[in-house]
Order: structure tokens, then sequence, then C-alpha cells
């Protein structure tokens, strides 16, 4: 594979991280192996137990493991819509961070389902939700669904590396034997013809005009989870673009991010540059405000409709006795500060539009816990004479201790994938003038900058 003078600088720098498992890749491992296996014991003491260690009950049969899964599998379809829209417009600015937002999606949707599963009781006859599905569920729809679009994803992801990995194989690495023939499979006989080039980017647009209207779907299908059942707070037909929404602007966040992160740890100031960190904090922007309108519309239809059901529901979340304190944090840090920080020009920085992404990021998770939890404290029969933490929900420290295990599986992923591929797309940057004069840039803001 020949590459260009960009092309080959932007592969150079990258390539001692794939070359090396450094001492701070090995520490990073250990500590995420270690919050993992914290996570192994919680899981052995609730198959041990039952789910009687953790606080889901009778009343709220859900509880923080349904919470992730709708965080990081909306954080999945995120990064597939994303991706797929910067290669489907040829977005030039988009083609480093693409491989991020790829990255993004697949690991999403490995750890997102870990947590449905969680919530099973019985591993044992978890095989019947495909020999005995109920066509009328969304539950078996959901499962199909994440299935073909995890399948989708894996794909997609596939092809745009098809001609990195001709790139490593070609490049003669100091790496291991088993490593360099991996490299070298993967590749499938890539040479850099013009029409596998051909090939390659039908397959990959294909790909990409199947999986934006799929992880549409998808999230769509999640939300009828709630909307299509007859309790206060979910049975809403707005909950369908809600969801797809929230999904779009966390995954937003969370590659801002990634973004940032690499960018500190790798030194690739010159590849995701200012311009990255500004226009998705545009999008960022844009997208709060569509989450905030949908959010008010969530809590202005239920508390003018007067219903006694979702005026409880409404009740509970405004009260600064049980969830107020929560709704003020999502959607001030959740939807409030993100514009306000972005549409200021002297703090639209990336140091600060990460920190506000990382907020943001915590506070839509905070409001899944808000759609999940007090909702399922609200039941539609009145229960009298019941314990207190029958009604009330508290996670245990097994479920901490998972949710956990959950993030560090999500960052582990995202340490090894980096040290098999780089972050930065080599054979994708074909928009060499403009990475370049932006590299340019920024050696000339070091340069005046006083000693």
């Amino acid at each position: 594979m020949e590459l260009n003078t960009f092309q080959q600088t932007a592969f150079d720098h990258q390539r001692p991280t794939i070359e090396k498992f450094g001492k701070r890749a090995w520490f990073w491992t250990f500590f995420f192996l270690l919050w993992i296996a914290v996570g192994g014991y919680a899981l052995y003491l609730q198959i041990a137990k039952g789910h009687g260690v953790t606080g889901m009950r009778d009343n709220v049969v859900w509880g923080l493991f349904i919470v992730n899964f709708i965080f990081f599998i909306g954080i999945s379809y995120a990064g597939a819509i994303i991706s797929g829209l910067l290669l489907l417009f040829k977005v030039s600015w988009g083609k480093p961070i693409i491989r991020l937002a790829q990255m993004m999606t697949i690991i999403s949707v490995i750890v997102g389902p870990i947590f449905i599963l969680l919530c099973v009781g019985r591993f044992d006859r978890l095989h019947y939700l495909f020999i005995y599905p109920r066509i009328q569920s969304p539950m078996t729809w959901d499962v199909l669904a994440i299935l073909t679009y995890f399948v989708g994803s894996v794909l997609f992801l596939y092809m745009a590396l098809i001609k990195d990995f001709a790139v490593y194989r070609d490049a003669k690495l100091n790496i291991p034997k088993w490593k360099q023939k991996l490299y070298s499979a993967l590749s499938l006989g890539y040479r850099g013809a013009a029409s596998q080039k051909r090939h390659l980017i039908r397959s990959q647009n294909l790909l990409a005009i199947i999986l934006i209207p799929l992880s549409i779907m998808v999230s769509s299908i999640l939300s009828w989870i709630f909307g299509m059942t007859l309790r206060p707070g979910w049975h809403s037909t707005i909950f369908g673009p809600y969801f797809v929404l929230a999904a779009l602007y966390s995954g937003c966040g969370v590659l801002i991010v990634a973004m940032w992160v690499y960018r500190k740890m790798y030194k690739l100031e010159n590849y995701f540059t200012d311009r990255h960190f500004t226009y998705l904090g545009y999008t960022m922007m844009i997208l709060a405000a569509g989450y905030g309108y949908f959010t008010f519309s969530e809590y202005f239809t239920s508390w003018f409709s007067s219903e006694v059901w979702d005026n409880e529901v409404i009740n509970k979340l405004f009260n600064p006795a049980e969830y107020g304190w929560w709704t003020l944090f999502a959607n001030v840090v959740g939807i409030i500060i993100p514009m306000l920080i972005v549409a200021i020009p002297k703090t639209r920085t990336p140091n600060v539009i990460s920190l506000v992404a990382f907020c943001m990021v915590i506070a839509l998770w905070v409001k899944r816990y808000l759609i999940i939890v007090p909702t399922l404290e609200s039941p539609l029969v009145p229960m009298q004479d019941t314990r207190q933490e029958y009604v009330k929900y508290s996670a245990t420290w097994p479920e901490w201790a998972l949710t956990f295990a959950g993030i560090a599986t999500f960052l582990l992923f995202f340490t090894l994938m980096s040290k098999f591929v780089t972050v930065v797309p080599v054979s994708g940057l074909e928009d060499t003038k403009t990475h370049h004069e932006h590299a340019k840039d920024h050696v000339k803001k070091e340069d005046i900058q006083p000693a």
C-alpha cells in the first residue's frame, strides 16, 4: 500500500502505539480488569443468592441495569448515525473522527446488552426467547433488531479497516508474527487496485445507508418498550423521537470526550484539531436545544393533563425531598450549560467543551434513571402496609459494582482496540491539504506562545 506524504506522517506518528504495549497501557488494562473482577464477584453473588442482593423488588423491577442498557445502547446508535452521515456526505473534517465513532458503536453494542442479561433471573431459560418468541412483544423485536444492528456495525467497521490492515501488513512493523499474520488475513489481499477501491466505497456507502435508518428504528423499538406500557410517565407518543435524540446527544458527548482523551494520550493535536471540537460543540448545542424541547414537552403535557398518576410522577421529579435535585442537575447540566458554553466564544475551547460534554453525559445517565425509577415507584394500584424497601428503590453495592465493571469493560475495549488499529484512519486521510494546513497552523501557534 502506497501512502502520500501526509498519510505516511500520520502513520509514523501512530506506529509506536500498535507496535508496543507500553507501561501506561498495561496499568490501565490491569486497573480495568480489577474492576471487572469485582463485578464478576458481584455477579456470582447475584446468581448464587438471587436478585435479593440487588435493590430490585416486586414493585421496582428495574434499576441500574436497565438504565445502563439504555445509556450504552443509545451511545452505540449515535456512533453509527454520526459515522454514517460523515461518510455519506463526505465531510472532509470528519475523516479523522469516523473511526472513533465506529469504535464507539461496536463497543457500546457489546457492553449494553450485557446489562439486560443481568436482569434475567434464570439464565437456563434464556434460549426460550429465541425458541418461543412472542411476536407481540417489543422485547422480541428489540433482541432481533439489536442482533441485526450488531452484525451491520461489525461489517461497517471492518470495511473501513481493510485499507489500514493492508497498510499495517506492508509496513514491516516490529510486532509478533501472529499479529502480522492477523493483519495479512484481515486485509483480504487488498492492494489498492481501482476495482477494490470501488467495491469498498460502494460497500461502505451501502452499509451506512442501511445502518442510519436501522439505528433510528432500533432506538424507537427500545422506546416502545416503555411507551406501550400503561404506566405514568411512560405511556407517551413522544418517546420514539425523544429516545433517538437523547441517544444522538449523549453519543456526541462521549465522542467529544474520547477525542479529547486520545488527543492528550497520543499527542494527536494535528488530527483532532480545535476545529473538530468546535464543530462537534455546535452539534452538541443544536442537539441540546432539541433535547430540551422534548424534555419540556414531556414535563408540561404530564403536568397540564392533571391526571392523578401522572401528577404523582411529576411531583416526585420536582420535589426536592425526592428527586427534585436530580431533575435540576439533569436539566441544568444536561441542557442549559452545554448550550451556553458553546454559544459563548471565549468558552468555546477544546478543554471546556470536553469538560461540559463529560458532565452532560453524566446528566443524561441521571435522566435515564429518572425515566425508570420514579415511574416504577408510582404503582397504579395503591400499596398499603408495605415495607419501605419494597416501595422505594435503592441500588445495592453489587449493582454499583456491576455498573462500574461495565464502564471498565467499555474503557478496556477502547484501550485494547487502540493497540491493534490506529485511532486516526491512515488511508482515509485523503484531504491532505486541509489537514496539513491545520497542522501548520498548530505549529505556528506553539511557536508564538511566550516562553
